[in-house]
């Protein structure tokens, strides 16, 4: 279901990641795929066609939503268990943009820059020494799409790399890496965003050095016309690029 852009990403993402591949495969496979659709023209053309009501405006309103750092989660292509696509929106000085905790995810990632700059830091976790921080483990509430938040303990962590990411450039990371990334420059800034693999962790870890949070954060999905609305105008911004 869905245009001709929009059968072209999910042929793309099937032929690029489904079969028995291994996580570095996967990492791989990713990386290569989100720099072919986020090139500038291409995610343009995919942007316009899901904004004029292609594909599943209703089911990807379902899981987008503005996340609490102030950036807004569009969901383009739900492959299902093997791939989620989606494009990150960045707005400079919107309330509750900052620096999110360092984190890991469920399944490996793979990020494109499109336009503006993301700003990145890679951590591990240590016995002693570092930087203290609170751990909790994250999690899906059971009858809602909410963030759950378990407290595990104290934790020391120590940064392992800082990186600032261009328009043009990309990363991807394997599911259990320690990282937080943020938009550092004044401009809006798009990302394009793969999670990918079958095999998906059922929760994920968070260290905050900030103090306690929450034992919940909710996450409020976009309605449709609000969804159809944000893809308007990321193609006018794409448009403007």
């Amino acid at each position: 279901m869905g245009g001709r852009q929009v059968l072209a990403a999910r042929r793309l993402l099937a032929s690029a990641m489904d079969g028995a591949l291994s996580e570095r495969e996967l990492v791989i496979a990713a990386r290569a795929a989100v720099a072919e659709l986020g090139s500038s023209e291409r995610l343009l053309e995919l942007v316009a066609e899901l904004a004029c009501g292609e594909g599943d405006p209703e089911g990807c309103a379902r899981l987008s939503y503005r996340h609490v750092l102030g950036f807004d989660k569009l969901l383009l292509i739900d492959g299902g268990p093997r791939h989620m696509l989606r494009a990150h929106l960045w707005h400079p000085g919107a309330d509750g943009v900052g620096t999110e905790d360092i984190h890991n995810h469920r399944s490996p990632l793979a990020s494109y820059i499109v336009r503006g700059r993301l700003a990145m830091e890679l951590y591990e976790v240590r016995g002693d020494g570092g930087i203290a921080a609170d751990r909790y483990e994250e999690s899906l509430a059971e009858r809602s799409a909410d963030w759950r938040l378990a407290p595990t303990g104290p934790a020391r962590l120590r940064l392992t790399h800082v990186g600032q990411y261009a328009a043009g450039s990309s990363y991807a990371l394997p599911p259990h890496t320690l990282h937080r990334a943020w938009c550092d420059t004044d401009q809006a800034t798009v990302t394009l965003f793969l999670e990918t693999g079958s095999e998906r962790r059922r929760s994920t870890d968070v260290f905050t050095a900030a103090g306690p949070h929450p034992g919940a954060v909710q996450k409020v999905p976009l309605s449709t016309a609000d969804y159809l609305g944000a893809l308007g105008s990321l193609a006018e911004l794409l448009r403007s690029s």
